[in-house]
């Protein structure tokens, strides 16, 4: 019963994680912490656990959402590797903040960080994003009703806020999404379906390099892991084919509303 758990724990991560572009931790390093106390053969899991074990299944969600993603066109791979040059450095960071952090200091990090997030996209609307520069890289792209969308950034700009997503992705084991996508959507224009697709790309090469920096640290538990990749990998299929059939304003509202409930759960958690 126990390994029936972990497996729908990893179908729904996977799910909602390819659908929102989010990478599934947000919803696995919670759920390990909130289960270590009910599930025996979680017992005593650490934040250092949690978040090594999450990054490595997403490796796997990564890989499966962005495979589907290719397949609709949705997917900036330049943009992508681009984003990846600045998580990849900051993923390492992250992984180093995440040495010795104490539990409750932890949930209460991350549930502000994820409520933070959602308050952001609460008021997207009112946003504009940042008018390029001549040195801005331009990008195309035609939505689902056939109209063409310009969108862009400045190189620099994209490397320091991918660097900040992937700090957070090794501190937090989230994959970087939850921080990323936002930012794709608010900063640089991009519709909401070519975000959430670009960013799983970025968040497959991430999870990659900072999961090997975990493995070396002993801060991955190989059984959760072997228990929670098949529903994974499922997951990030079902979650890419979802997101292929709802609006993009959908997306964005499903991904606000799901963010308030978690952070505020992680934050009572971490305080009583």
């Amino acid at each position: 019963m126990e390994w029936i758990v972990l497996l729908l724990l990893g179908l729904t991560a996977g799910t909602l994680g390819s659908l929102m572009g989010l990478g599934g931790g947000i919803i696995v390093v919670p759920a390990l912490m909130i289960l270590s106390g009910y599930v025996a053969i979680l017992a005593g899991v650490t934040p250092q656990v949690a978040v090594g074990t999450s990054l490595l299944i997403m490796i796997f969600t990564g890989l499966s959402s962005t495979l589907a993603y290719l397949k609709q066109k949705t997917v900036d791979l330049k943009s992508g590797w681009l984003f990846f040059a600045g998580s990849g450095p900051g993923a390492l960071v992250g992984v180093y903040l995440n040495n010795g952090i104490d539990v409750q200091s932890f949930l209460i990090y991350f549930g502000s960080f994820i409520i933070f997030v959602s308050f952001v996209l609460m008021i997207r609307k009112h946003l504009k994003p940042l008018k390029l520069t001549k040195k801005g890289i331009k990008r195309e792209y035609i939505n689902e009703a056939g109209e063409t969308i310009e969108y862009g950034y400045h190189p620099f700009l994209a490397l320091l806020i991918a660097f900040i997503v992937g700090m957070f992705s090794g501190l937090f084991g989230i994959g970087g999404g939850s921080l990323m996508v936002p930012a794709m959507i608010l900063l640089f224009g991009f519709p909401p379906h070519r975000a959430v697709a670009t960013s799983m790309f970025m968040i497959f090469l991430s999870a990659i390099l900072s999961s090997v920096s975990h493995i070396a640290l002993g801060n991955v538990n190989w059984l959760y892991a072997l228990a929670l990749v098949p529903g994974a990998w499922v997951g990030g299929k079902i979650g890419a084919a979802i997101n292929q059939r709802l609006k993009s304003d959908t997306v964005v509202n499903v991904l606000r509303i799901f963010l308030v409930i978690i952070g505020v759960r992680l934050i009572y958690q971490g305080l009583f």
